[in-house]
C-alpha cells in the first residue's frame, strides 16, 4: 500500500536552465531553424562536437572567471568537462582534423554549452550557442571579416524583430593607441575590459576604474578623445587616420579597418545596418583584429545579441600549424528569452498539425490511409485515436489551433466524401476523397 504522505521528490527546474512549453519551443525552434538555414546559404558546413571533453583541452583556453565557470567531473581515471562554449571544441577539432578537412574551413555549429554563472534574470547555466567560423591554414584573407557581418545582416533581417545595427571595430587599433600612450601590457589588457563595459556602466564608471588602475588624468583625456570619435564610416576613419599616434600596430588596425567596412558596402548591406564603433573591445584576449556586435535598436537594453571577431591562431594550445580565423556567435537562449520579455515572440501556434483526422468507425484503415497520404503530400496530419465526444475531439484541434478537422465516419465512407471543418472560420464542407488533399493546400493558402 503506498504512503500518501510521502514527500514527492520536487520536480521545478534548476536555476539557470531554460525549459519551454510547445508554443514557445516551436517559435525557438523557428528560430533556430532560420539561422542554420541562412548559414548554410553562404556555404557553412554543419558540425557537431561532444558535449564533454577532456578537461585538459577545454582548460588549455580557458582562465580566470571562465575557468571557475567549467563544470568538472571525474569518471575512473579521467578528468572530464562540459563545453563552456564551441570555439574551444573547434580549435581541438581543427588540430584533430586538419589533414581531412578542406580549407579555408567555413563551419556552423549550434549546440548547447554550460557555464557554472551566477544565476539571474536573461543568464543560463546551459544554453544553445549558434556559431559561425572560417579557419584558414596559415593564412585568411581580410575579406572574410566584411563577410561576417552579411551573414549576420541575412540572420537578422529573416528573424524579423525589428531593426539592428552591426558595430565594427578593430582591436589593434586599441591596442596601438594604449601602446602609444605608454600604457603597459597588463595595464592595457585590464583598460580594454573596462572600456568594452562603458554601454553597460557608463562613462563616468568607465574613468573611475581607470583611475584606479593607475592610469594618468591625461591619458585618461585622450583615451575618451578618441572613444569619442563620431560619423559616418568615411568620417571616423579619416579622423583616425589624422590623429598623431604613429604606432605600427594602430595604423595596420585602422587600414584593416577602413578595408573590412568598404568591403561590407560593396556586400550590399544598408548603411542604416552596420556602424563603426571604437568602444568595442571584447572581453575575450583571443581576438587580434576585426571585432563585432550587433545590437537591436529598440531594445538597447539587451546588449549584444551577436558577437565575435579575428584571432591569430586558433588552435595553438593544440598544434604547431598556424590557423587564423574569424567567425561569430548568437546566443539563442538568452537572445529568445528576452525577445519573450519584449513580448516580440509569436506563439500562434501549439502544433505543427495542420490537419486532425477524427475517425468514427471500428475500422480504421481508411481513416489512416487518407491521413498517410495527407503526410506524403507534406501536410502534417494526425490521427484522433481516441474515443470522446466529437465535442471534446473539436476542442482539442480548437485548443492547439490545428486548422482543419476532417471527420470520417460509416456515412462518409461510404459517398465517398468526408465533412472537412476550417476551425479558423467554423465552415464545414463535404469534400469527395478524391479532391480532399487538393482542397486542405487551397484552403490552406487563403
Amino acid at each position: 500500500m503506498n504512503d500518501m504522505s510521502t514527500k514527492k521528490i520536487n520536480t521545478s527546474v534548476l536555476p539557470g536552465f531554460m525549459e519551454l512549453l510547445p508554443p514557445q519551443q516551436m517559435a525557438f525552434n523557428r528560430m533556430k531553424s532560420v539561422i542554420i538555414d541562412t548559414f548554410e546559404q553562404f556555404g557553412f558546413l554543419p558540425l557537431d562536437t561532444p558535449v564533454i571533453e577532456r578537461a585538459e583541452v577545454l582548460l588549455a583556453k580557458a582562465g580566470g572567471e571562465t575557468e571557475r565557470q567549467i563544470y568538472q567531473f571525474t569518471k575512473g581515471d579521467t578528468s572530464l568537462a562540459l563545453r563552456f562554449d564551441l570555439t574551444v571544441p573547434l580549435a581541438r577539432y581543427v588540430s584533430e582534423h586538419a589533414r581531412e578537412i578542406t580549407f579555408p574551413f567555413r563551419r556552423y555549429h549550434v549546440g548547447k554549452v554550460y557555464r557554472g554563472e551566477s544565476p539571474q534574470k536573461g543568464r543560463f547555466r546551459e544554453f544553445y550557442q549558434c556559431d559561425i567560423d572560417i579557419i584558414g591554414r596559415e593564412k585568411l584573407s581580410l575579406v572574410n571579416d566584411a563577410e561576417i557581418p552579411s551573414v549576420i545582416y541575412k540572420v537578422f533581417k529573416r528573424l524579423d524583430i525589428g531593426q539592428f545595427v552591426i558595430r565594427i571595430s578593430n582591436r589593434k587599433i586599441l591596442k596601438g593607441l594604449l601602446e602609444g600612450l605608454n600604457i603597459s601590457t597588463d595595464k592595457s589588457v585590464e583598460v580594454m575590459r573596462i572600456i568594452d563595459k562603458i554601454d553597460k556602466v557608463g562613462k563616468g564608471s568607465v574613468e573611475k576604474m581607470m583611475v584606479d588602475l593607475g592610469i594618468e588624468n591625461d591619458t585618461i583625456t585622450k583615451i575618451f578623445h578618441f572613444l569619442d570619435i563620431s560619423g559616418n564610416t568615411d568620417e571616423i576613419i579619416r579622423a583616425l587616420e589624422a590623429m598623431d599616434i604613429q604606432n605600427v600596430q594602430y595604423r595596420q588596425g585602422v587600414d584593416e579597418l577602413s578595408q573590412v567596412v568598404t568591403n561590407v558596402g560593396k556586400l550590399g548591406i544598408p548603411v542604416s545596418n552596420y556602424a563603426i564603433d571604437l568602444s568595442i573591445a571584447r572581453g575575450l584576449d583571443y581576438y587580434t583584429g576585426t571585432v563585432y556586435e550587433t545590437v537591436l535598436s529598440e531594445y538597447p537594453e539587451i546588449g549584444s545579441v551577436c558577437s565575435g571577431g579575428r584571432y591569430d591562431n586558433l588552435a595553438e594550445m593544440y598544434t604547431e600549424q598556424k590557423l587564423p580565423g574569424v567567425g561569430i556567435s548568437i546566443g539563442l537562449t538568452r537572445l529568445f528569452y528576452q525577445l519573450s520579455e519584449a513580448g516580440l515572440i509569436k506563439t500562434d501556434s501549439s502544433t505543427p498539425t495542420k490537419v486532425l483526422v477524427v475517425p468514427f468507425v471500428s475500422d480504421l484503415s481508411q481513416p489512416l490511409s487518407i491521413a498517410t497520404r495527407l503526410r506524403e503530400a507534406g501536410i502534417a496530419t494526425e490521427v484522433y485515436l481516441e474515443e470522446d465526444r466529437m465535442k471534446n475531439k473539436l476542442a482539442y484541434a480548437d485548443k492547439l489551433g490545428i486548422p482543419f478537422v476532417v471527420i470520417i465516419g460509416e456515412d462518409e465512407i461510404e459517398k465517398g466524401e468526408f465533412s472537412v471543418k476550417n476551425m479558423r472560420n467554423g465552415k464545414q464542407t463535404q469534400v469527395k476523397a478524391d479532391e480532399l488533399l487538393a482542397y486542405i493546400e487551397s484552403e490552406g493558402s487563403k
